[in-house]
């Protein structure tokens, strides 16, 4: 592992499969925040991919991507989706649900000759035992296949998925997270290092902790949507219990106690480590959160 990607004591480590870069890979969620740059990526290097998705006929993927019926919960698309596939970009499904089916899913595609797997984590997970992700990295861990847990800090992709209404209607942004501060990431990046992940010859087994450049208060998330935006943002930030009263009817219990526990990272001060890992496996600066704001900014005002 290179870069500045933590490891610590406990930290699960795969086991390093012999071969060189997958060359045939099956992305999960592949229309999803993530999984859609993974395909892309693995596009832009050449790389066989079958972009997985519960409705294929309507999965708008990159050119050269082959839309495949893939659900953790229709075993019966395992078979066809794995087949002939060597690596493989693995997400926990919506929810934090189903830790169990997919390890056993993972177990399959280990068995039917994936040798890489890539597992889209969270930042802080050895720190928080609460959430899947540290079970599904474990159970990953053991496998004879290289595993590597991409620990992505939160998305800034969520300011436009989760909370561009109530930015676009409320002139604020509502979440638990305290005074604590969080290193936004692009998905873009961790999409970039999810490809190189998989494609590279060098094998790169355990975790790696993908962070944006800056670590930011929700304070100063604000102050940068409303300078980028020409309009004044807010910051609230309710109790947890308050938060859910105002999450819950807007996105679902699931969901919301999934944020609820990532927040609680950002609070905890767990979410405000900064690496250098985007740049030393890509080579490319990771993206600013003004930058983002600015790319993105017909979502917070259309």
């Amino acid at each position: 592992m290179t870069g500045t990607a933590a490891s610590t004591a406990d930290a699960p480590e795969g086991t390093e499969s012999p071969s060189g870069g997958a060359t045939d890979v099956l992305v999960t969620a592949a229309t999803g925040t993530v999984g859609r740059h993974v395909v892309a990526a693995l596009r832009d290097r050449g790389v066989a991919v079958r972009a997985g998705t519960r409705r294929p006929d309507a999965a708008d993927v990159p050119a050269g991507a082959a839309a495949t019926a893939f659900d953790y919960g229709r075993p019966e698309t395992w078979g066809p989706a794995l087949d002939g596939a060597d690596g493989l970009f693995l997400v926990l499904p919506p929810g934090g649900a189903g830790v169990d089916r997919l390890a056993e899913f993972a177990s399959a595609a280990v068995r039917t000759g994936v040798d890489r797997i890539v597992f889209l984590s969270t930042l802080g997970a050895d720190k928080l035992p609460f959430l899947p992700h540290r079970r599904i990295e474990r159970r990953l861990a053991a496998l004879p296949a290289t595993t590597t847990f991409l620990r992505a800090s939160f998305f800034m992709q969520n300011l436009t998925e989760v909370h561009a209404a109530e930015i676009r209607e409320e002139g604020a942004i509502v979440v638990p997270a305290g005074d604590g501060r969080t290193s936004f990431v692009d998905a873009a990046d961790v999409g970039a290092v999810g490809a190189a992940v998989l494609a590279d010859p060098e094998p790169r087994p355990g975790p790696l902790d993908l962070t944006g450049p800056a670590a930011l208060t929700y304070h100063e998330v604000a102050d940068a949507l409303s300078t980028v935006l020409d309009r004044e943002i807010a910051y609230e930030a309710p109790s947890v219990v308050a938060f859910l009263r105002h999450s819950v009817p807007r996105r679902g219990l699931a969901y919301s106690a999934v944020m609820v526990g990532i927040y609680t990272s950002a609070r905890l001060g767990l979410a405000g480590r900064v690496t250098d890992t985007v740049r030393t496996v890509t080579g490319r600066e990771p993206t600013a959160l003004r930058s983002f704001v600015r790319r993105e900014r017909a979502a917070f005002t259309e």
